[in-house]
């Protein structure tokens, strides 16, 4: 879809730009995973795609990791412009109308703040509209502001957009994610009568719940392929703003009345429908690991090593599993890029294969929570492929650590990364 187009095609080549840093991986594997139910209302604030960039394949596809022919996907993917500027303004991309997958701008980004305003009015507070674009931006149309009710200033965003409704996009969009990897405290799906389905969440800006700022979202994907997307924070900005009050200003039946609102109904009719979803390639044994999702490729090549897998998930080139053997739980993550630079791997603890795949391995302490252990291994395939596998000692990059090690041994996340079918030809 147009719009993170989600959290991968603005997804700005990074992957390109690959450093050997594990805490960088580290940090994007965990950031990407938080958005992958996040995802595109950094479009709206202030465009925070943060290190999730860096696990992104610099040509990722919904379909498959390095193959297929669909819309790039690096995060969900890419990430659309952000407004820029104030009161009527809609980004660099107002009235331009580049792009195929535009509207005609029949609602403007003045429209779009008085729509704000209209769909909070039932709330009582008030809103001071601050970014908006219409529906001639690609993006598609956005508004954001900071909302007061007397009890503290807070950040709101909107977004809207079209999706395929027979896609794996719309059901990703509202599913809640794994507990564990986004620390939200709640989390629930609401089908409607009409065939749409609303997700609630309750959650943190940071996963890790580094400070206190709250966001909760609501997602909105009509039977149509409409999708409406709302976050709010408690604080006046997405981040580096103080805490103004103890949670956002709307509850979760006001988050579902903002994205169900019919204020939105003409941007979103101006809107174009998505383009359909290529079929994506079946996780089946004799599909190749390069035509596969992270998600399913990692699944597939933890078979062999025999530890239940209790939870899974991930998109694109990015997949992850937790693993529970009963002596506690381990996550294991796989990142996949392409075309990524050989710059990192120098040195004398890297290692090169009769293939001329180079591999470095490293172990210890992970950055973030107490006695959390990492085991990585990242290997360089000579035609540009990147695929790096972490385990850990905790069910997530958090902690708490509840293992001394990782489940994996390290033999095992070697023998995922340097699987064969990883070798094949990208074309």
């Amino acid at each position: 879809m147009p719009f993170e187009d989600d959290l991968g095609a603005a997804l700005r080549r990074t992957g390109e730009g690959f450093t050997a840093d594990r805490h960088a991986l580290t940090d994007a594997g965990e950031e990407r995973g938080r958005r992958l139910v996040a995802r595109r209302r950094a479009a709206v604030v202030g465009g925070s795609v943060l290190a999730l960039a860096l696990i992104g394949s610099a040509g990722a596809y919904a379909g498959g990791l390095l193959g297929g022919g669909g819309d790039a996907d690096a995060v969900h993917v890419a990430s659309p412009p952000t407004p820029s500027g104030s009161g009527g303004t809609g980004g660099p991309d107002s009235g331009s109308g580049k792009g195929s997958r535009v509207g005609s701008g029949a609602v403007s980004a003045e429209r779009m703040m008085a729509n704000l305003e209209k769909a909070l009015a039932h709330a009582g507070g008030k809103v001071t509209p601050m970014h908006a674009r219409g529906t001639e931006s690609e993006g598609g149309a956005a508004v954001s502001g900071v909302y007061d009710d007397g009890k503290g200033k807070a950040a709101i965003s909107v977004s809207l957009s079209r999706v395929d409704p027979r896609g794996s996009r719309a059901e990703q969009l509202t599913q809640c994610g794994d507990k564990s990897l986004l620390g939200y405290d709640d989390c629930r799906t609401e089908p409607l009568p009409d065939g749409g389905k609303v997700l609630i969440e309750k959650g943190y800006e940071y996963s890790d719940r580094r400070v206190d700022t709250k966001c909760w979202r609501a997602v909105f994907v009509t039977a149509a392929g409409f999708l409406v997307e709302a976050s709010e924070w408690n604080a006046p900005a997405e981040k580096d703003a103080a805490v103004t009050r103890p949670d956002p200003p709307l509850d979760g039946t006001q988050l579902k009345d903002l994205v169900v609102s019919q204020v939105w109904r003409p941007a979103l009719n101006d809107l174009p429908a998505a383009e359909p979803e290529p079929a994506r390639p079946g996780a089946e044994s004799g599909t190749a690991l390069k035509d596969r999702s992270a998600a399913d490729a990692l699944e597939s090549l933890l078979v062999p090593v025999g530890i239940p897998i209790a939870s899974r998930g991930g998109e694109g080139s990015y997949g992850y599993a937790v693993l529970d053997d009963g002596k506690g739980t381990s996550l294991v993550q796989l990142n996949v890029s392409k075309g990524a630079s050989t710059s990192g791997f120098t040195g004398a603890d890297v290692i090169t294969q009769p293939d001329g795949t180079k591999v470095r391995i490293t172990q210890g302490p992970a950055e973030k929570g107490k006695g959390l252990v990492q085991w990585t291994v990242d290997t360089l395939r000579g035609n540009g492929l990147r695929v790096t596998v972490s385990g850990f000692n905790a069910a997530s990059q958090n902690g708490p650590a509840n293992r001394p090690t990782p489940a994996p041994t390290l033999e095992q996340l070697k023998t995922i990364a340097l699987a064969p079918g990883w070798n094949r030809d990208r074309n």
